[in-house]
């Protein structure tokens, strides 16, 4: 499906009812072109994570890398970013819209080449999977 105003590839929003693992999860930016990816894959690790850290979840006064929503983010040698993360629980009523900030959060950075953002339930979210600087804001330390 083509953009009529800017002639780019539209993404498909989260289908809530799409069965778990389905593709209808899945946001996928194949073909981006910004800046070529200069072959740091620390630096751009580290401009994913504070980019991600700019994602918050409304509900929770925190981030989403913070509070353990962002279960894997892999950079290929190519500059191709890969996004595995999840949600506090699976009837988040802003699910699609988190989803979506932290795609194109990515997606911005310079040297990512292409950005696929996929939300996956398993292992499911605890607050285990938050940093100690995130239990210690919502007191739970």
């Amino acid at each position: 499906m083509q953009d009529e105003v800017f002639g780019r590839r539209r993404l498909s929003v989260l289908n809530r009812t799409a069965p778990v693992g389905s593709n209808e999860y899945l946001l996928d930016d194949p073909g981006l072109q910004p800046d070529p990816f200069d072959g740091d894959a620390k630096v751009l690790e580290a401009q994913i994570i504070e980019a991600l850290r700019t994602v918050h979840d409304p509900e929770i006064p925190l981030n989403i890398y913070d509070l353990g929503l962002v279960y894997r983010a892999e950079i290929s040698p190519l500059g191709r970013v890969e996004i595995d993360m999840t949600l506090t629980s699976p009837g988040c009523p802003v699910a699609g819209v988190l989803l979506r900030q932290a795609h194109d959060a990515v997606r911005r950075i310079a040297g990512v080449q292409s950005v696929k953002t996929l939300l996956v339930w398993d292992p499911p979210w605890t607050q285990e999977r938050m940093g100690d600087a995130a239990k210690l804001a919502l007191g739970l330390l």
